[in-house]
């Protein structure tokens, strides 16, 4: 079992950028692939981006492609999600999310742990 701990959210005006991280405790991450997601209110939890155990594959959704980059350092055990060019719509709790079965899932069904999540606001 892994315990996923986010953090890097905050308020950031539109057109500004921030940069979350998702850190691994007790079991190293190399053995899960990665997953970004989020939840706006009084919406549905959705995803964001995906990444393979050694960093070669990646996956973005569309409204996000181009502005966000998901990375990750096995060494570390940290996963991240740098946002760019951010805009109101990119309001929500971001959550980061491990699949032991290594698919780049779109998926909430996919990952089997998930952190507490990380408050984003973009102000307009």
């Amino acid at each position: 079992q892994v315990q996923l701990v986010e953090s890097g959210g905050g308020l950031v005006q539109a057109g500004g950028s921030l940069s979350l991280s998702c850190a691994a405790s007790e079991r190293t991450l190399i053995y899960y692939a990665m997953g970004w997601f989020r939840q706006a209110p009084g919406k549905e939890r959705e995803f964001v981006a995906a990444i393979s155990r050694r960093g070669g594959n990646t996956d973005y959704s569309d409204s996000v492609k181009g502005r966000f980059t998901i990375s990750r350092n096995n060494a570390k055990n940290t996963v991240y999600l740098q946002m760019n060019s951010l805009k109101p719509e990119d309001t929500g709790v971001y959550y980061c999310a491990a699949d032991q079965n290594l698919r780049l899932a779109r998926t909430i069904e996919a990952y089997d742990y998930w952190g507490q999540g990380t408050q984003v606001t973009v102000s307009s």
